[in-house]
Formats: C-alpha cells, sequence, structure tokens
C-alpha cells in the first residue's frame, strides 16, 4: 500500500506547470443523503468561501460550465451558510459524489489530480512543507497549503524561501501574491518595530484609536467568538489581566467575528474586561491585515511608546514576560 501512496505521490508531483486560465469549468455529479434542490458553486479567497453559481439538481444530478480561473480551490455545497466541500478543479471533465454527510467527508471527486494531490496532503502526517513543495512545485495546491496552512507557522524569511521553491508558473496566483505582502507586513513589525497605529469602532461605535490608549504595556489580542482555541486562552489572558493590570497591564482586544450579538456575548461570558474593537469583518478585517494575522488567537505586546517588545504570547509565558517587565 505505501508503494501505491508513493507512486500516486510521485506521478502528481511530475504534473506539468498550469498557468490559471480563465475557463469553462466541466464539472457534473450526483446528490446523495440529502433532497436539496440546489448545489452551489462558491470561490475561495482570504479563508472565505463567496457563492459565484448555482444550478438546479435534477433527478439526482447537476451539471456546472460556469467560466472560472483554473486551477484553482473552489467550494461545493448545498448551504452556503455552512462550511463547504473544498474542491481544486482543473481542466478537462470532473465528477463529484456530493454528500453532506460528516461535512461533505463522504463525498467523493474524480478527474482532478489536484484534488487528488490535496487528500494525499491532508492525510500525511507531520508534512514538511519544504519538501511537499519541492516534490510538488507545479501544483497549485502546494502554493494553497503553504498559504492556508503554513504562512502563520513561518518566519518571513521561510514564507520567502518556500516561495521561491514554486514553479514560476504560480508566481501570478492569489496565494503567492499575498504571501509576498504578508511577508513585506511581517518584516515591519518584528520585535523593535513600532506598532502600526489604527482606530476601531467599540461595541458602542465609539472610536478607539490605539496611539490613545498605551499605558505601560498594552497586548494588542487577536481573537472572536466563534474561535474555539481562542476561548480556551481567555482564562490565561484574564488571569494575566487580573494581576497584572494595576500594575501597568492592559489590552485591546481585536475581534474578527462576524455578528455584533456573538461578539459582544463572548466578551460578557469569558469576562473579558477591557477595551474592545471590532468592523465585524471576519477574515477581512482590516486591523488583522495591517498586523498579519493569518490565524487566531495572535497578538502582539506593545510598550508605552508603541514598540513592539514580544508576539504571540499563550499560557505561562505571558504571564512571565509580564512578570519579567512588571515586577521590578
Amino acid at each position: 500500500m505505501k508503494k501505491i501512496v508513493l507512486f500516486l505521490t510521485l506521478c502528481l508531483g511530475a504534473t506539468a506547470a498550469q498557468a490559471q486560465q480563465d475557463t469553462n469549468v466541466q464539472l457534473k455529479g450526483t446528490v446523495v443523503d440529502t433532497v436539496a434542490k440546489y448545489v452551489y458553486l462558491q470561490k475561495f479567497h482570504n479563508k472565505m468561501f463567496t457563492t459565484i453559481d448555482s444550478v438546479k439538481v435534477v433527478d439526482g444530478n447537476f451539471n456546472f460550465k460556469t467560466k472560472v480561473k483554473l486551477p484553482e480551490l473552489y467550494g461545493l455545497s448545498f448551504n452556503t451558510a455552512n462550511s463547504p466541500l473544498y474542491i481544486f478543479l482543473e481542466k478537462g471533465p470532473i465528477t463529484v459524489k456530493l454528500s453532506p454527510v460528516k461535512y461533505y467527508n463522504n463525498s467523493v471527486v474524480e478527474g482532478s489530480a489536484s484534488q487528488d494531490l490535496f487528500n494525499t496532503y491532508k492525510k500525511t502526517e507531520n508534512v514538511e512543507i519544504s519538501k511537499f513543495i519541492t516534490e510538488h512545485p507545479t501544483s497549485i495546491v502546494s502554493a494553497y497549503v503553504l498559504y492556508r496552512n503554513w504562512s502563520y507557522r513561518l518566519t518571513p524569511e521561510q514564507i520567502t524561501q518556500n516561495i521561491a521553491l514554486l514553479d514560476k508558473s504560480l508566481a501570478t496566483t492569489t496565494y503567492v501574491k499575498e504571501l509576498k505582502e504578508l511577508v513585506t507586513v511581517l518584516n515591519g513589525l518584528a520585535v523593535g518595530k513600532k506598532a502600526p497605529d489604527f482606530i476601531g469602532k467599540d461595541a458602542e461605535e465609539k472610536s478607539v484609536r490605539l496611539s490613545e490608549n498605551l499605558k505601560g504595556y498594552t497586548l494588542i489580542d487577536f481573537w472572536a467568538s466563534w474561535c474555539g482555541p481562542c476561548r480556551k486562552e481567555n482564562p490565561n489572558i484574564v488571569a494575566a489581566y487580573k494581576q497584572y493590570h494595576d500594575k501597568g497591564f492592559n489590552i485591546i482586544g481585536i475581534s474578527l467575528d462576524k455578528k455584533k450579538e456573538s461578539w459582544v456575548k463572548g466578551i460578557k461570558d469569558d469576562d473579558l474586561n477591557w477595551l474592545h474593537i471590532s468592523d465585524l469583518k471576519f477574515w477581512n478585517s482590516e486591523i488583522a491585515k495591517l498586523y498579519g494575522v493569518r490565524a487566531i488567537p495572535a497578538n502582539y505586546l506593545v510598550d508605552s511608546k508603541g514598540i513592539i517588545v514580544a508576539r504571540n504570547l499563550h499560557g505561562e509565558e505571558l504571564e512571565t514576560t509580564l512578570k519579567s517587565l512588571l515586577n521590578k
């Protein structure tokens, strides 16, 4: 079995480079485990999907001929409010058995080498991203996983090194373009650099400016009520705030929520008694982009002059850092 998987991986890695082109997709399929009447085709951007077309299910079948950019990642779903099936579309006929069971995990895609590689990637443990890209330099999947799954784990230098491993045919993809922009942003956010100023609105629609709220040390904390790891981390931040607030520790929470009600409820439920702002734009948050935030929870600790002294402090590391700075 291992030999078969290796052979598949090597074959996929040898696929010729395909520059993206606007092409009518050849996508058809059958619907199972549901009585849904429509299938929605969605475009992926910045961790979000937006609907670009829909077709009616006829006798359990659907067929898309939409003009889209190929090869590229798209979503297929029966309900645009929920996460779709992640599907890499490319030139040539592709067939899908689309099932909503287990978050579309029971669905089957045939005819897309990119999808086959993506499925292999998801099943592989302890992936080394540089090795993966080297084995599949021409695949849109390599550019996608570097952007989506690895950009927040890597330094700007490491991102640049991995971009260099990608085939030049991928240079014009959104993934590579945004990764290069991210490198520029992160280079300006190193420890010792001045944090970019910003203005946001609190839940009462009042303006909050970072530079006007810098006292002692301030944690610029990116989170959201829908983010499980954020909610799990919040008790640690609350404990640190209670222990060090009187000594000069403050927090400004930046939420990537979509709904005000959920945001406000999350603040109350987790006892987050400090300044909070949000533009309620989810991953399109302008402040998150300004700070190169690709995953949450994330944070920056700045001093009274706005100079970055640390980033991504979680758990005991936050408490230890504050202790060294404020117990002097």
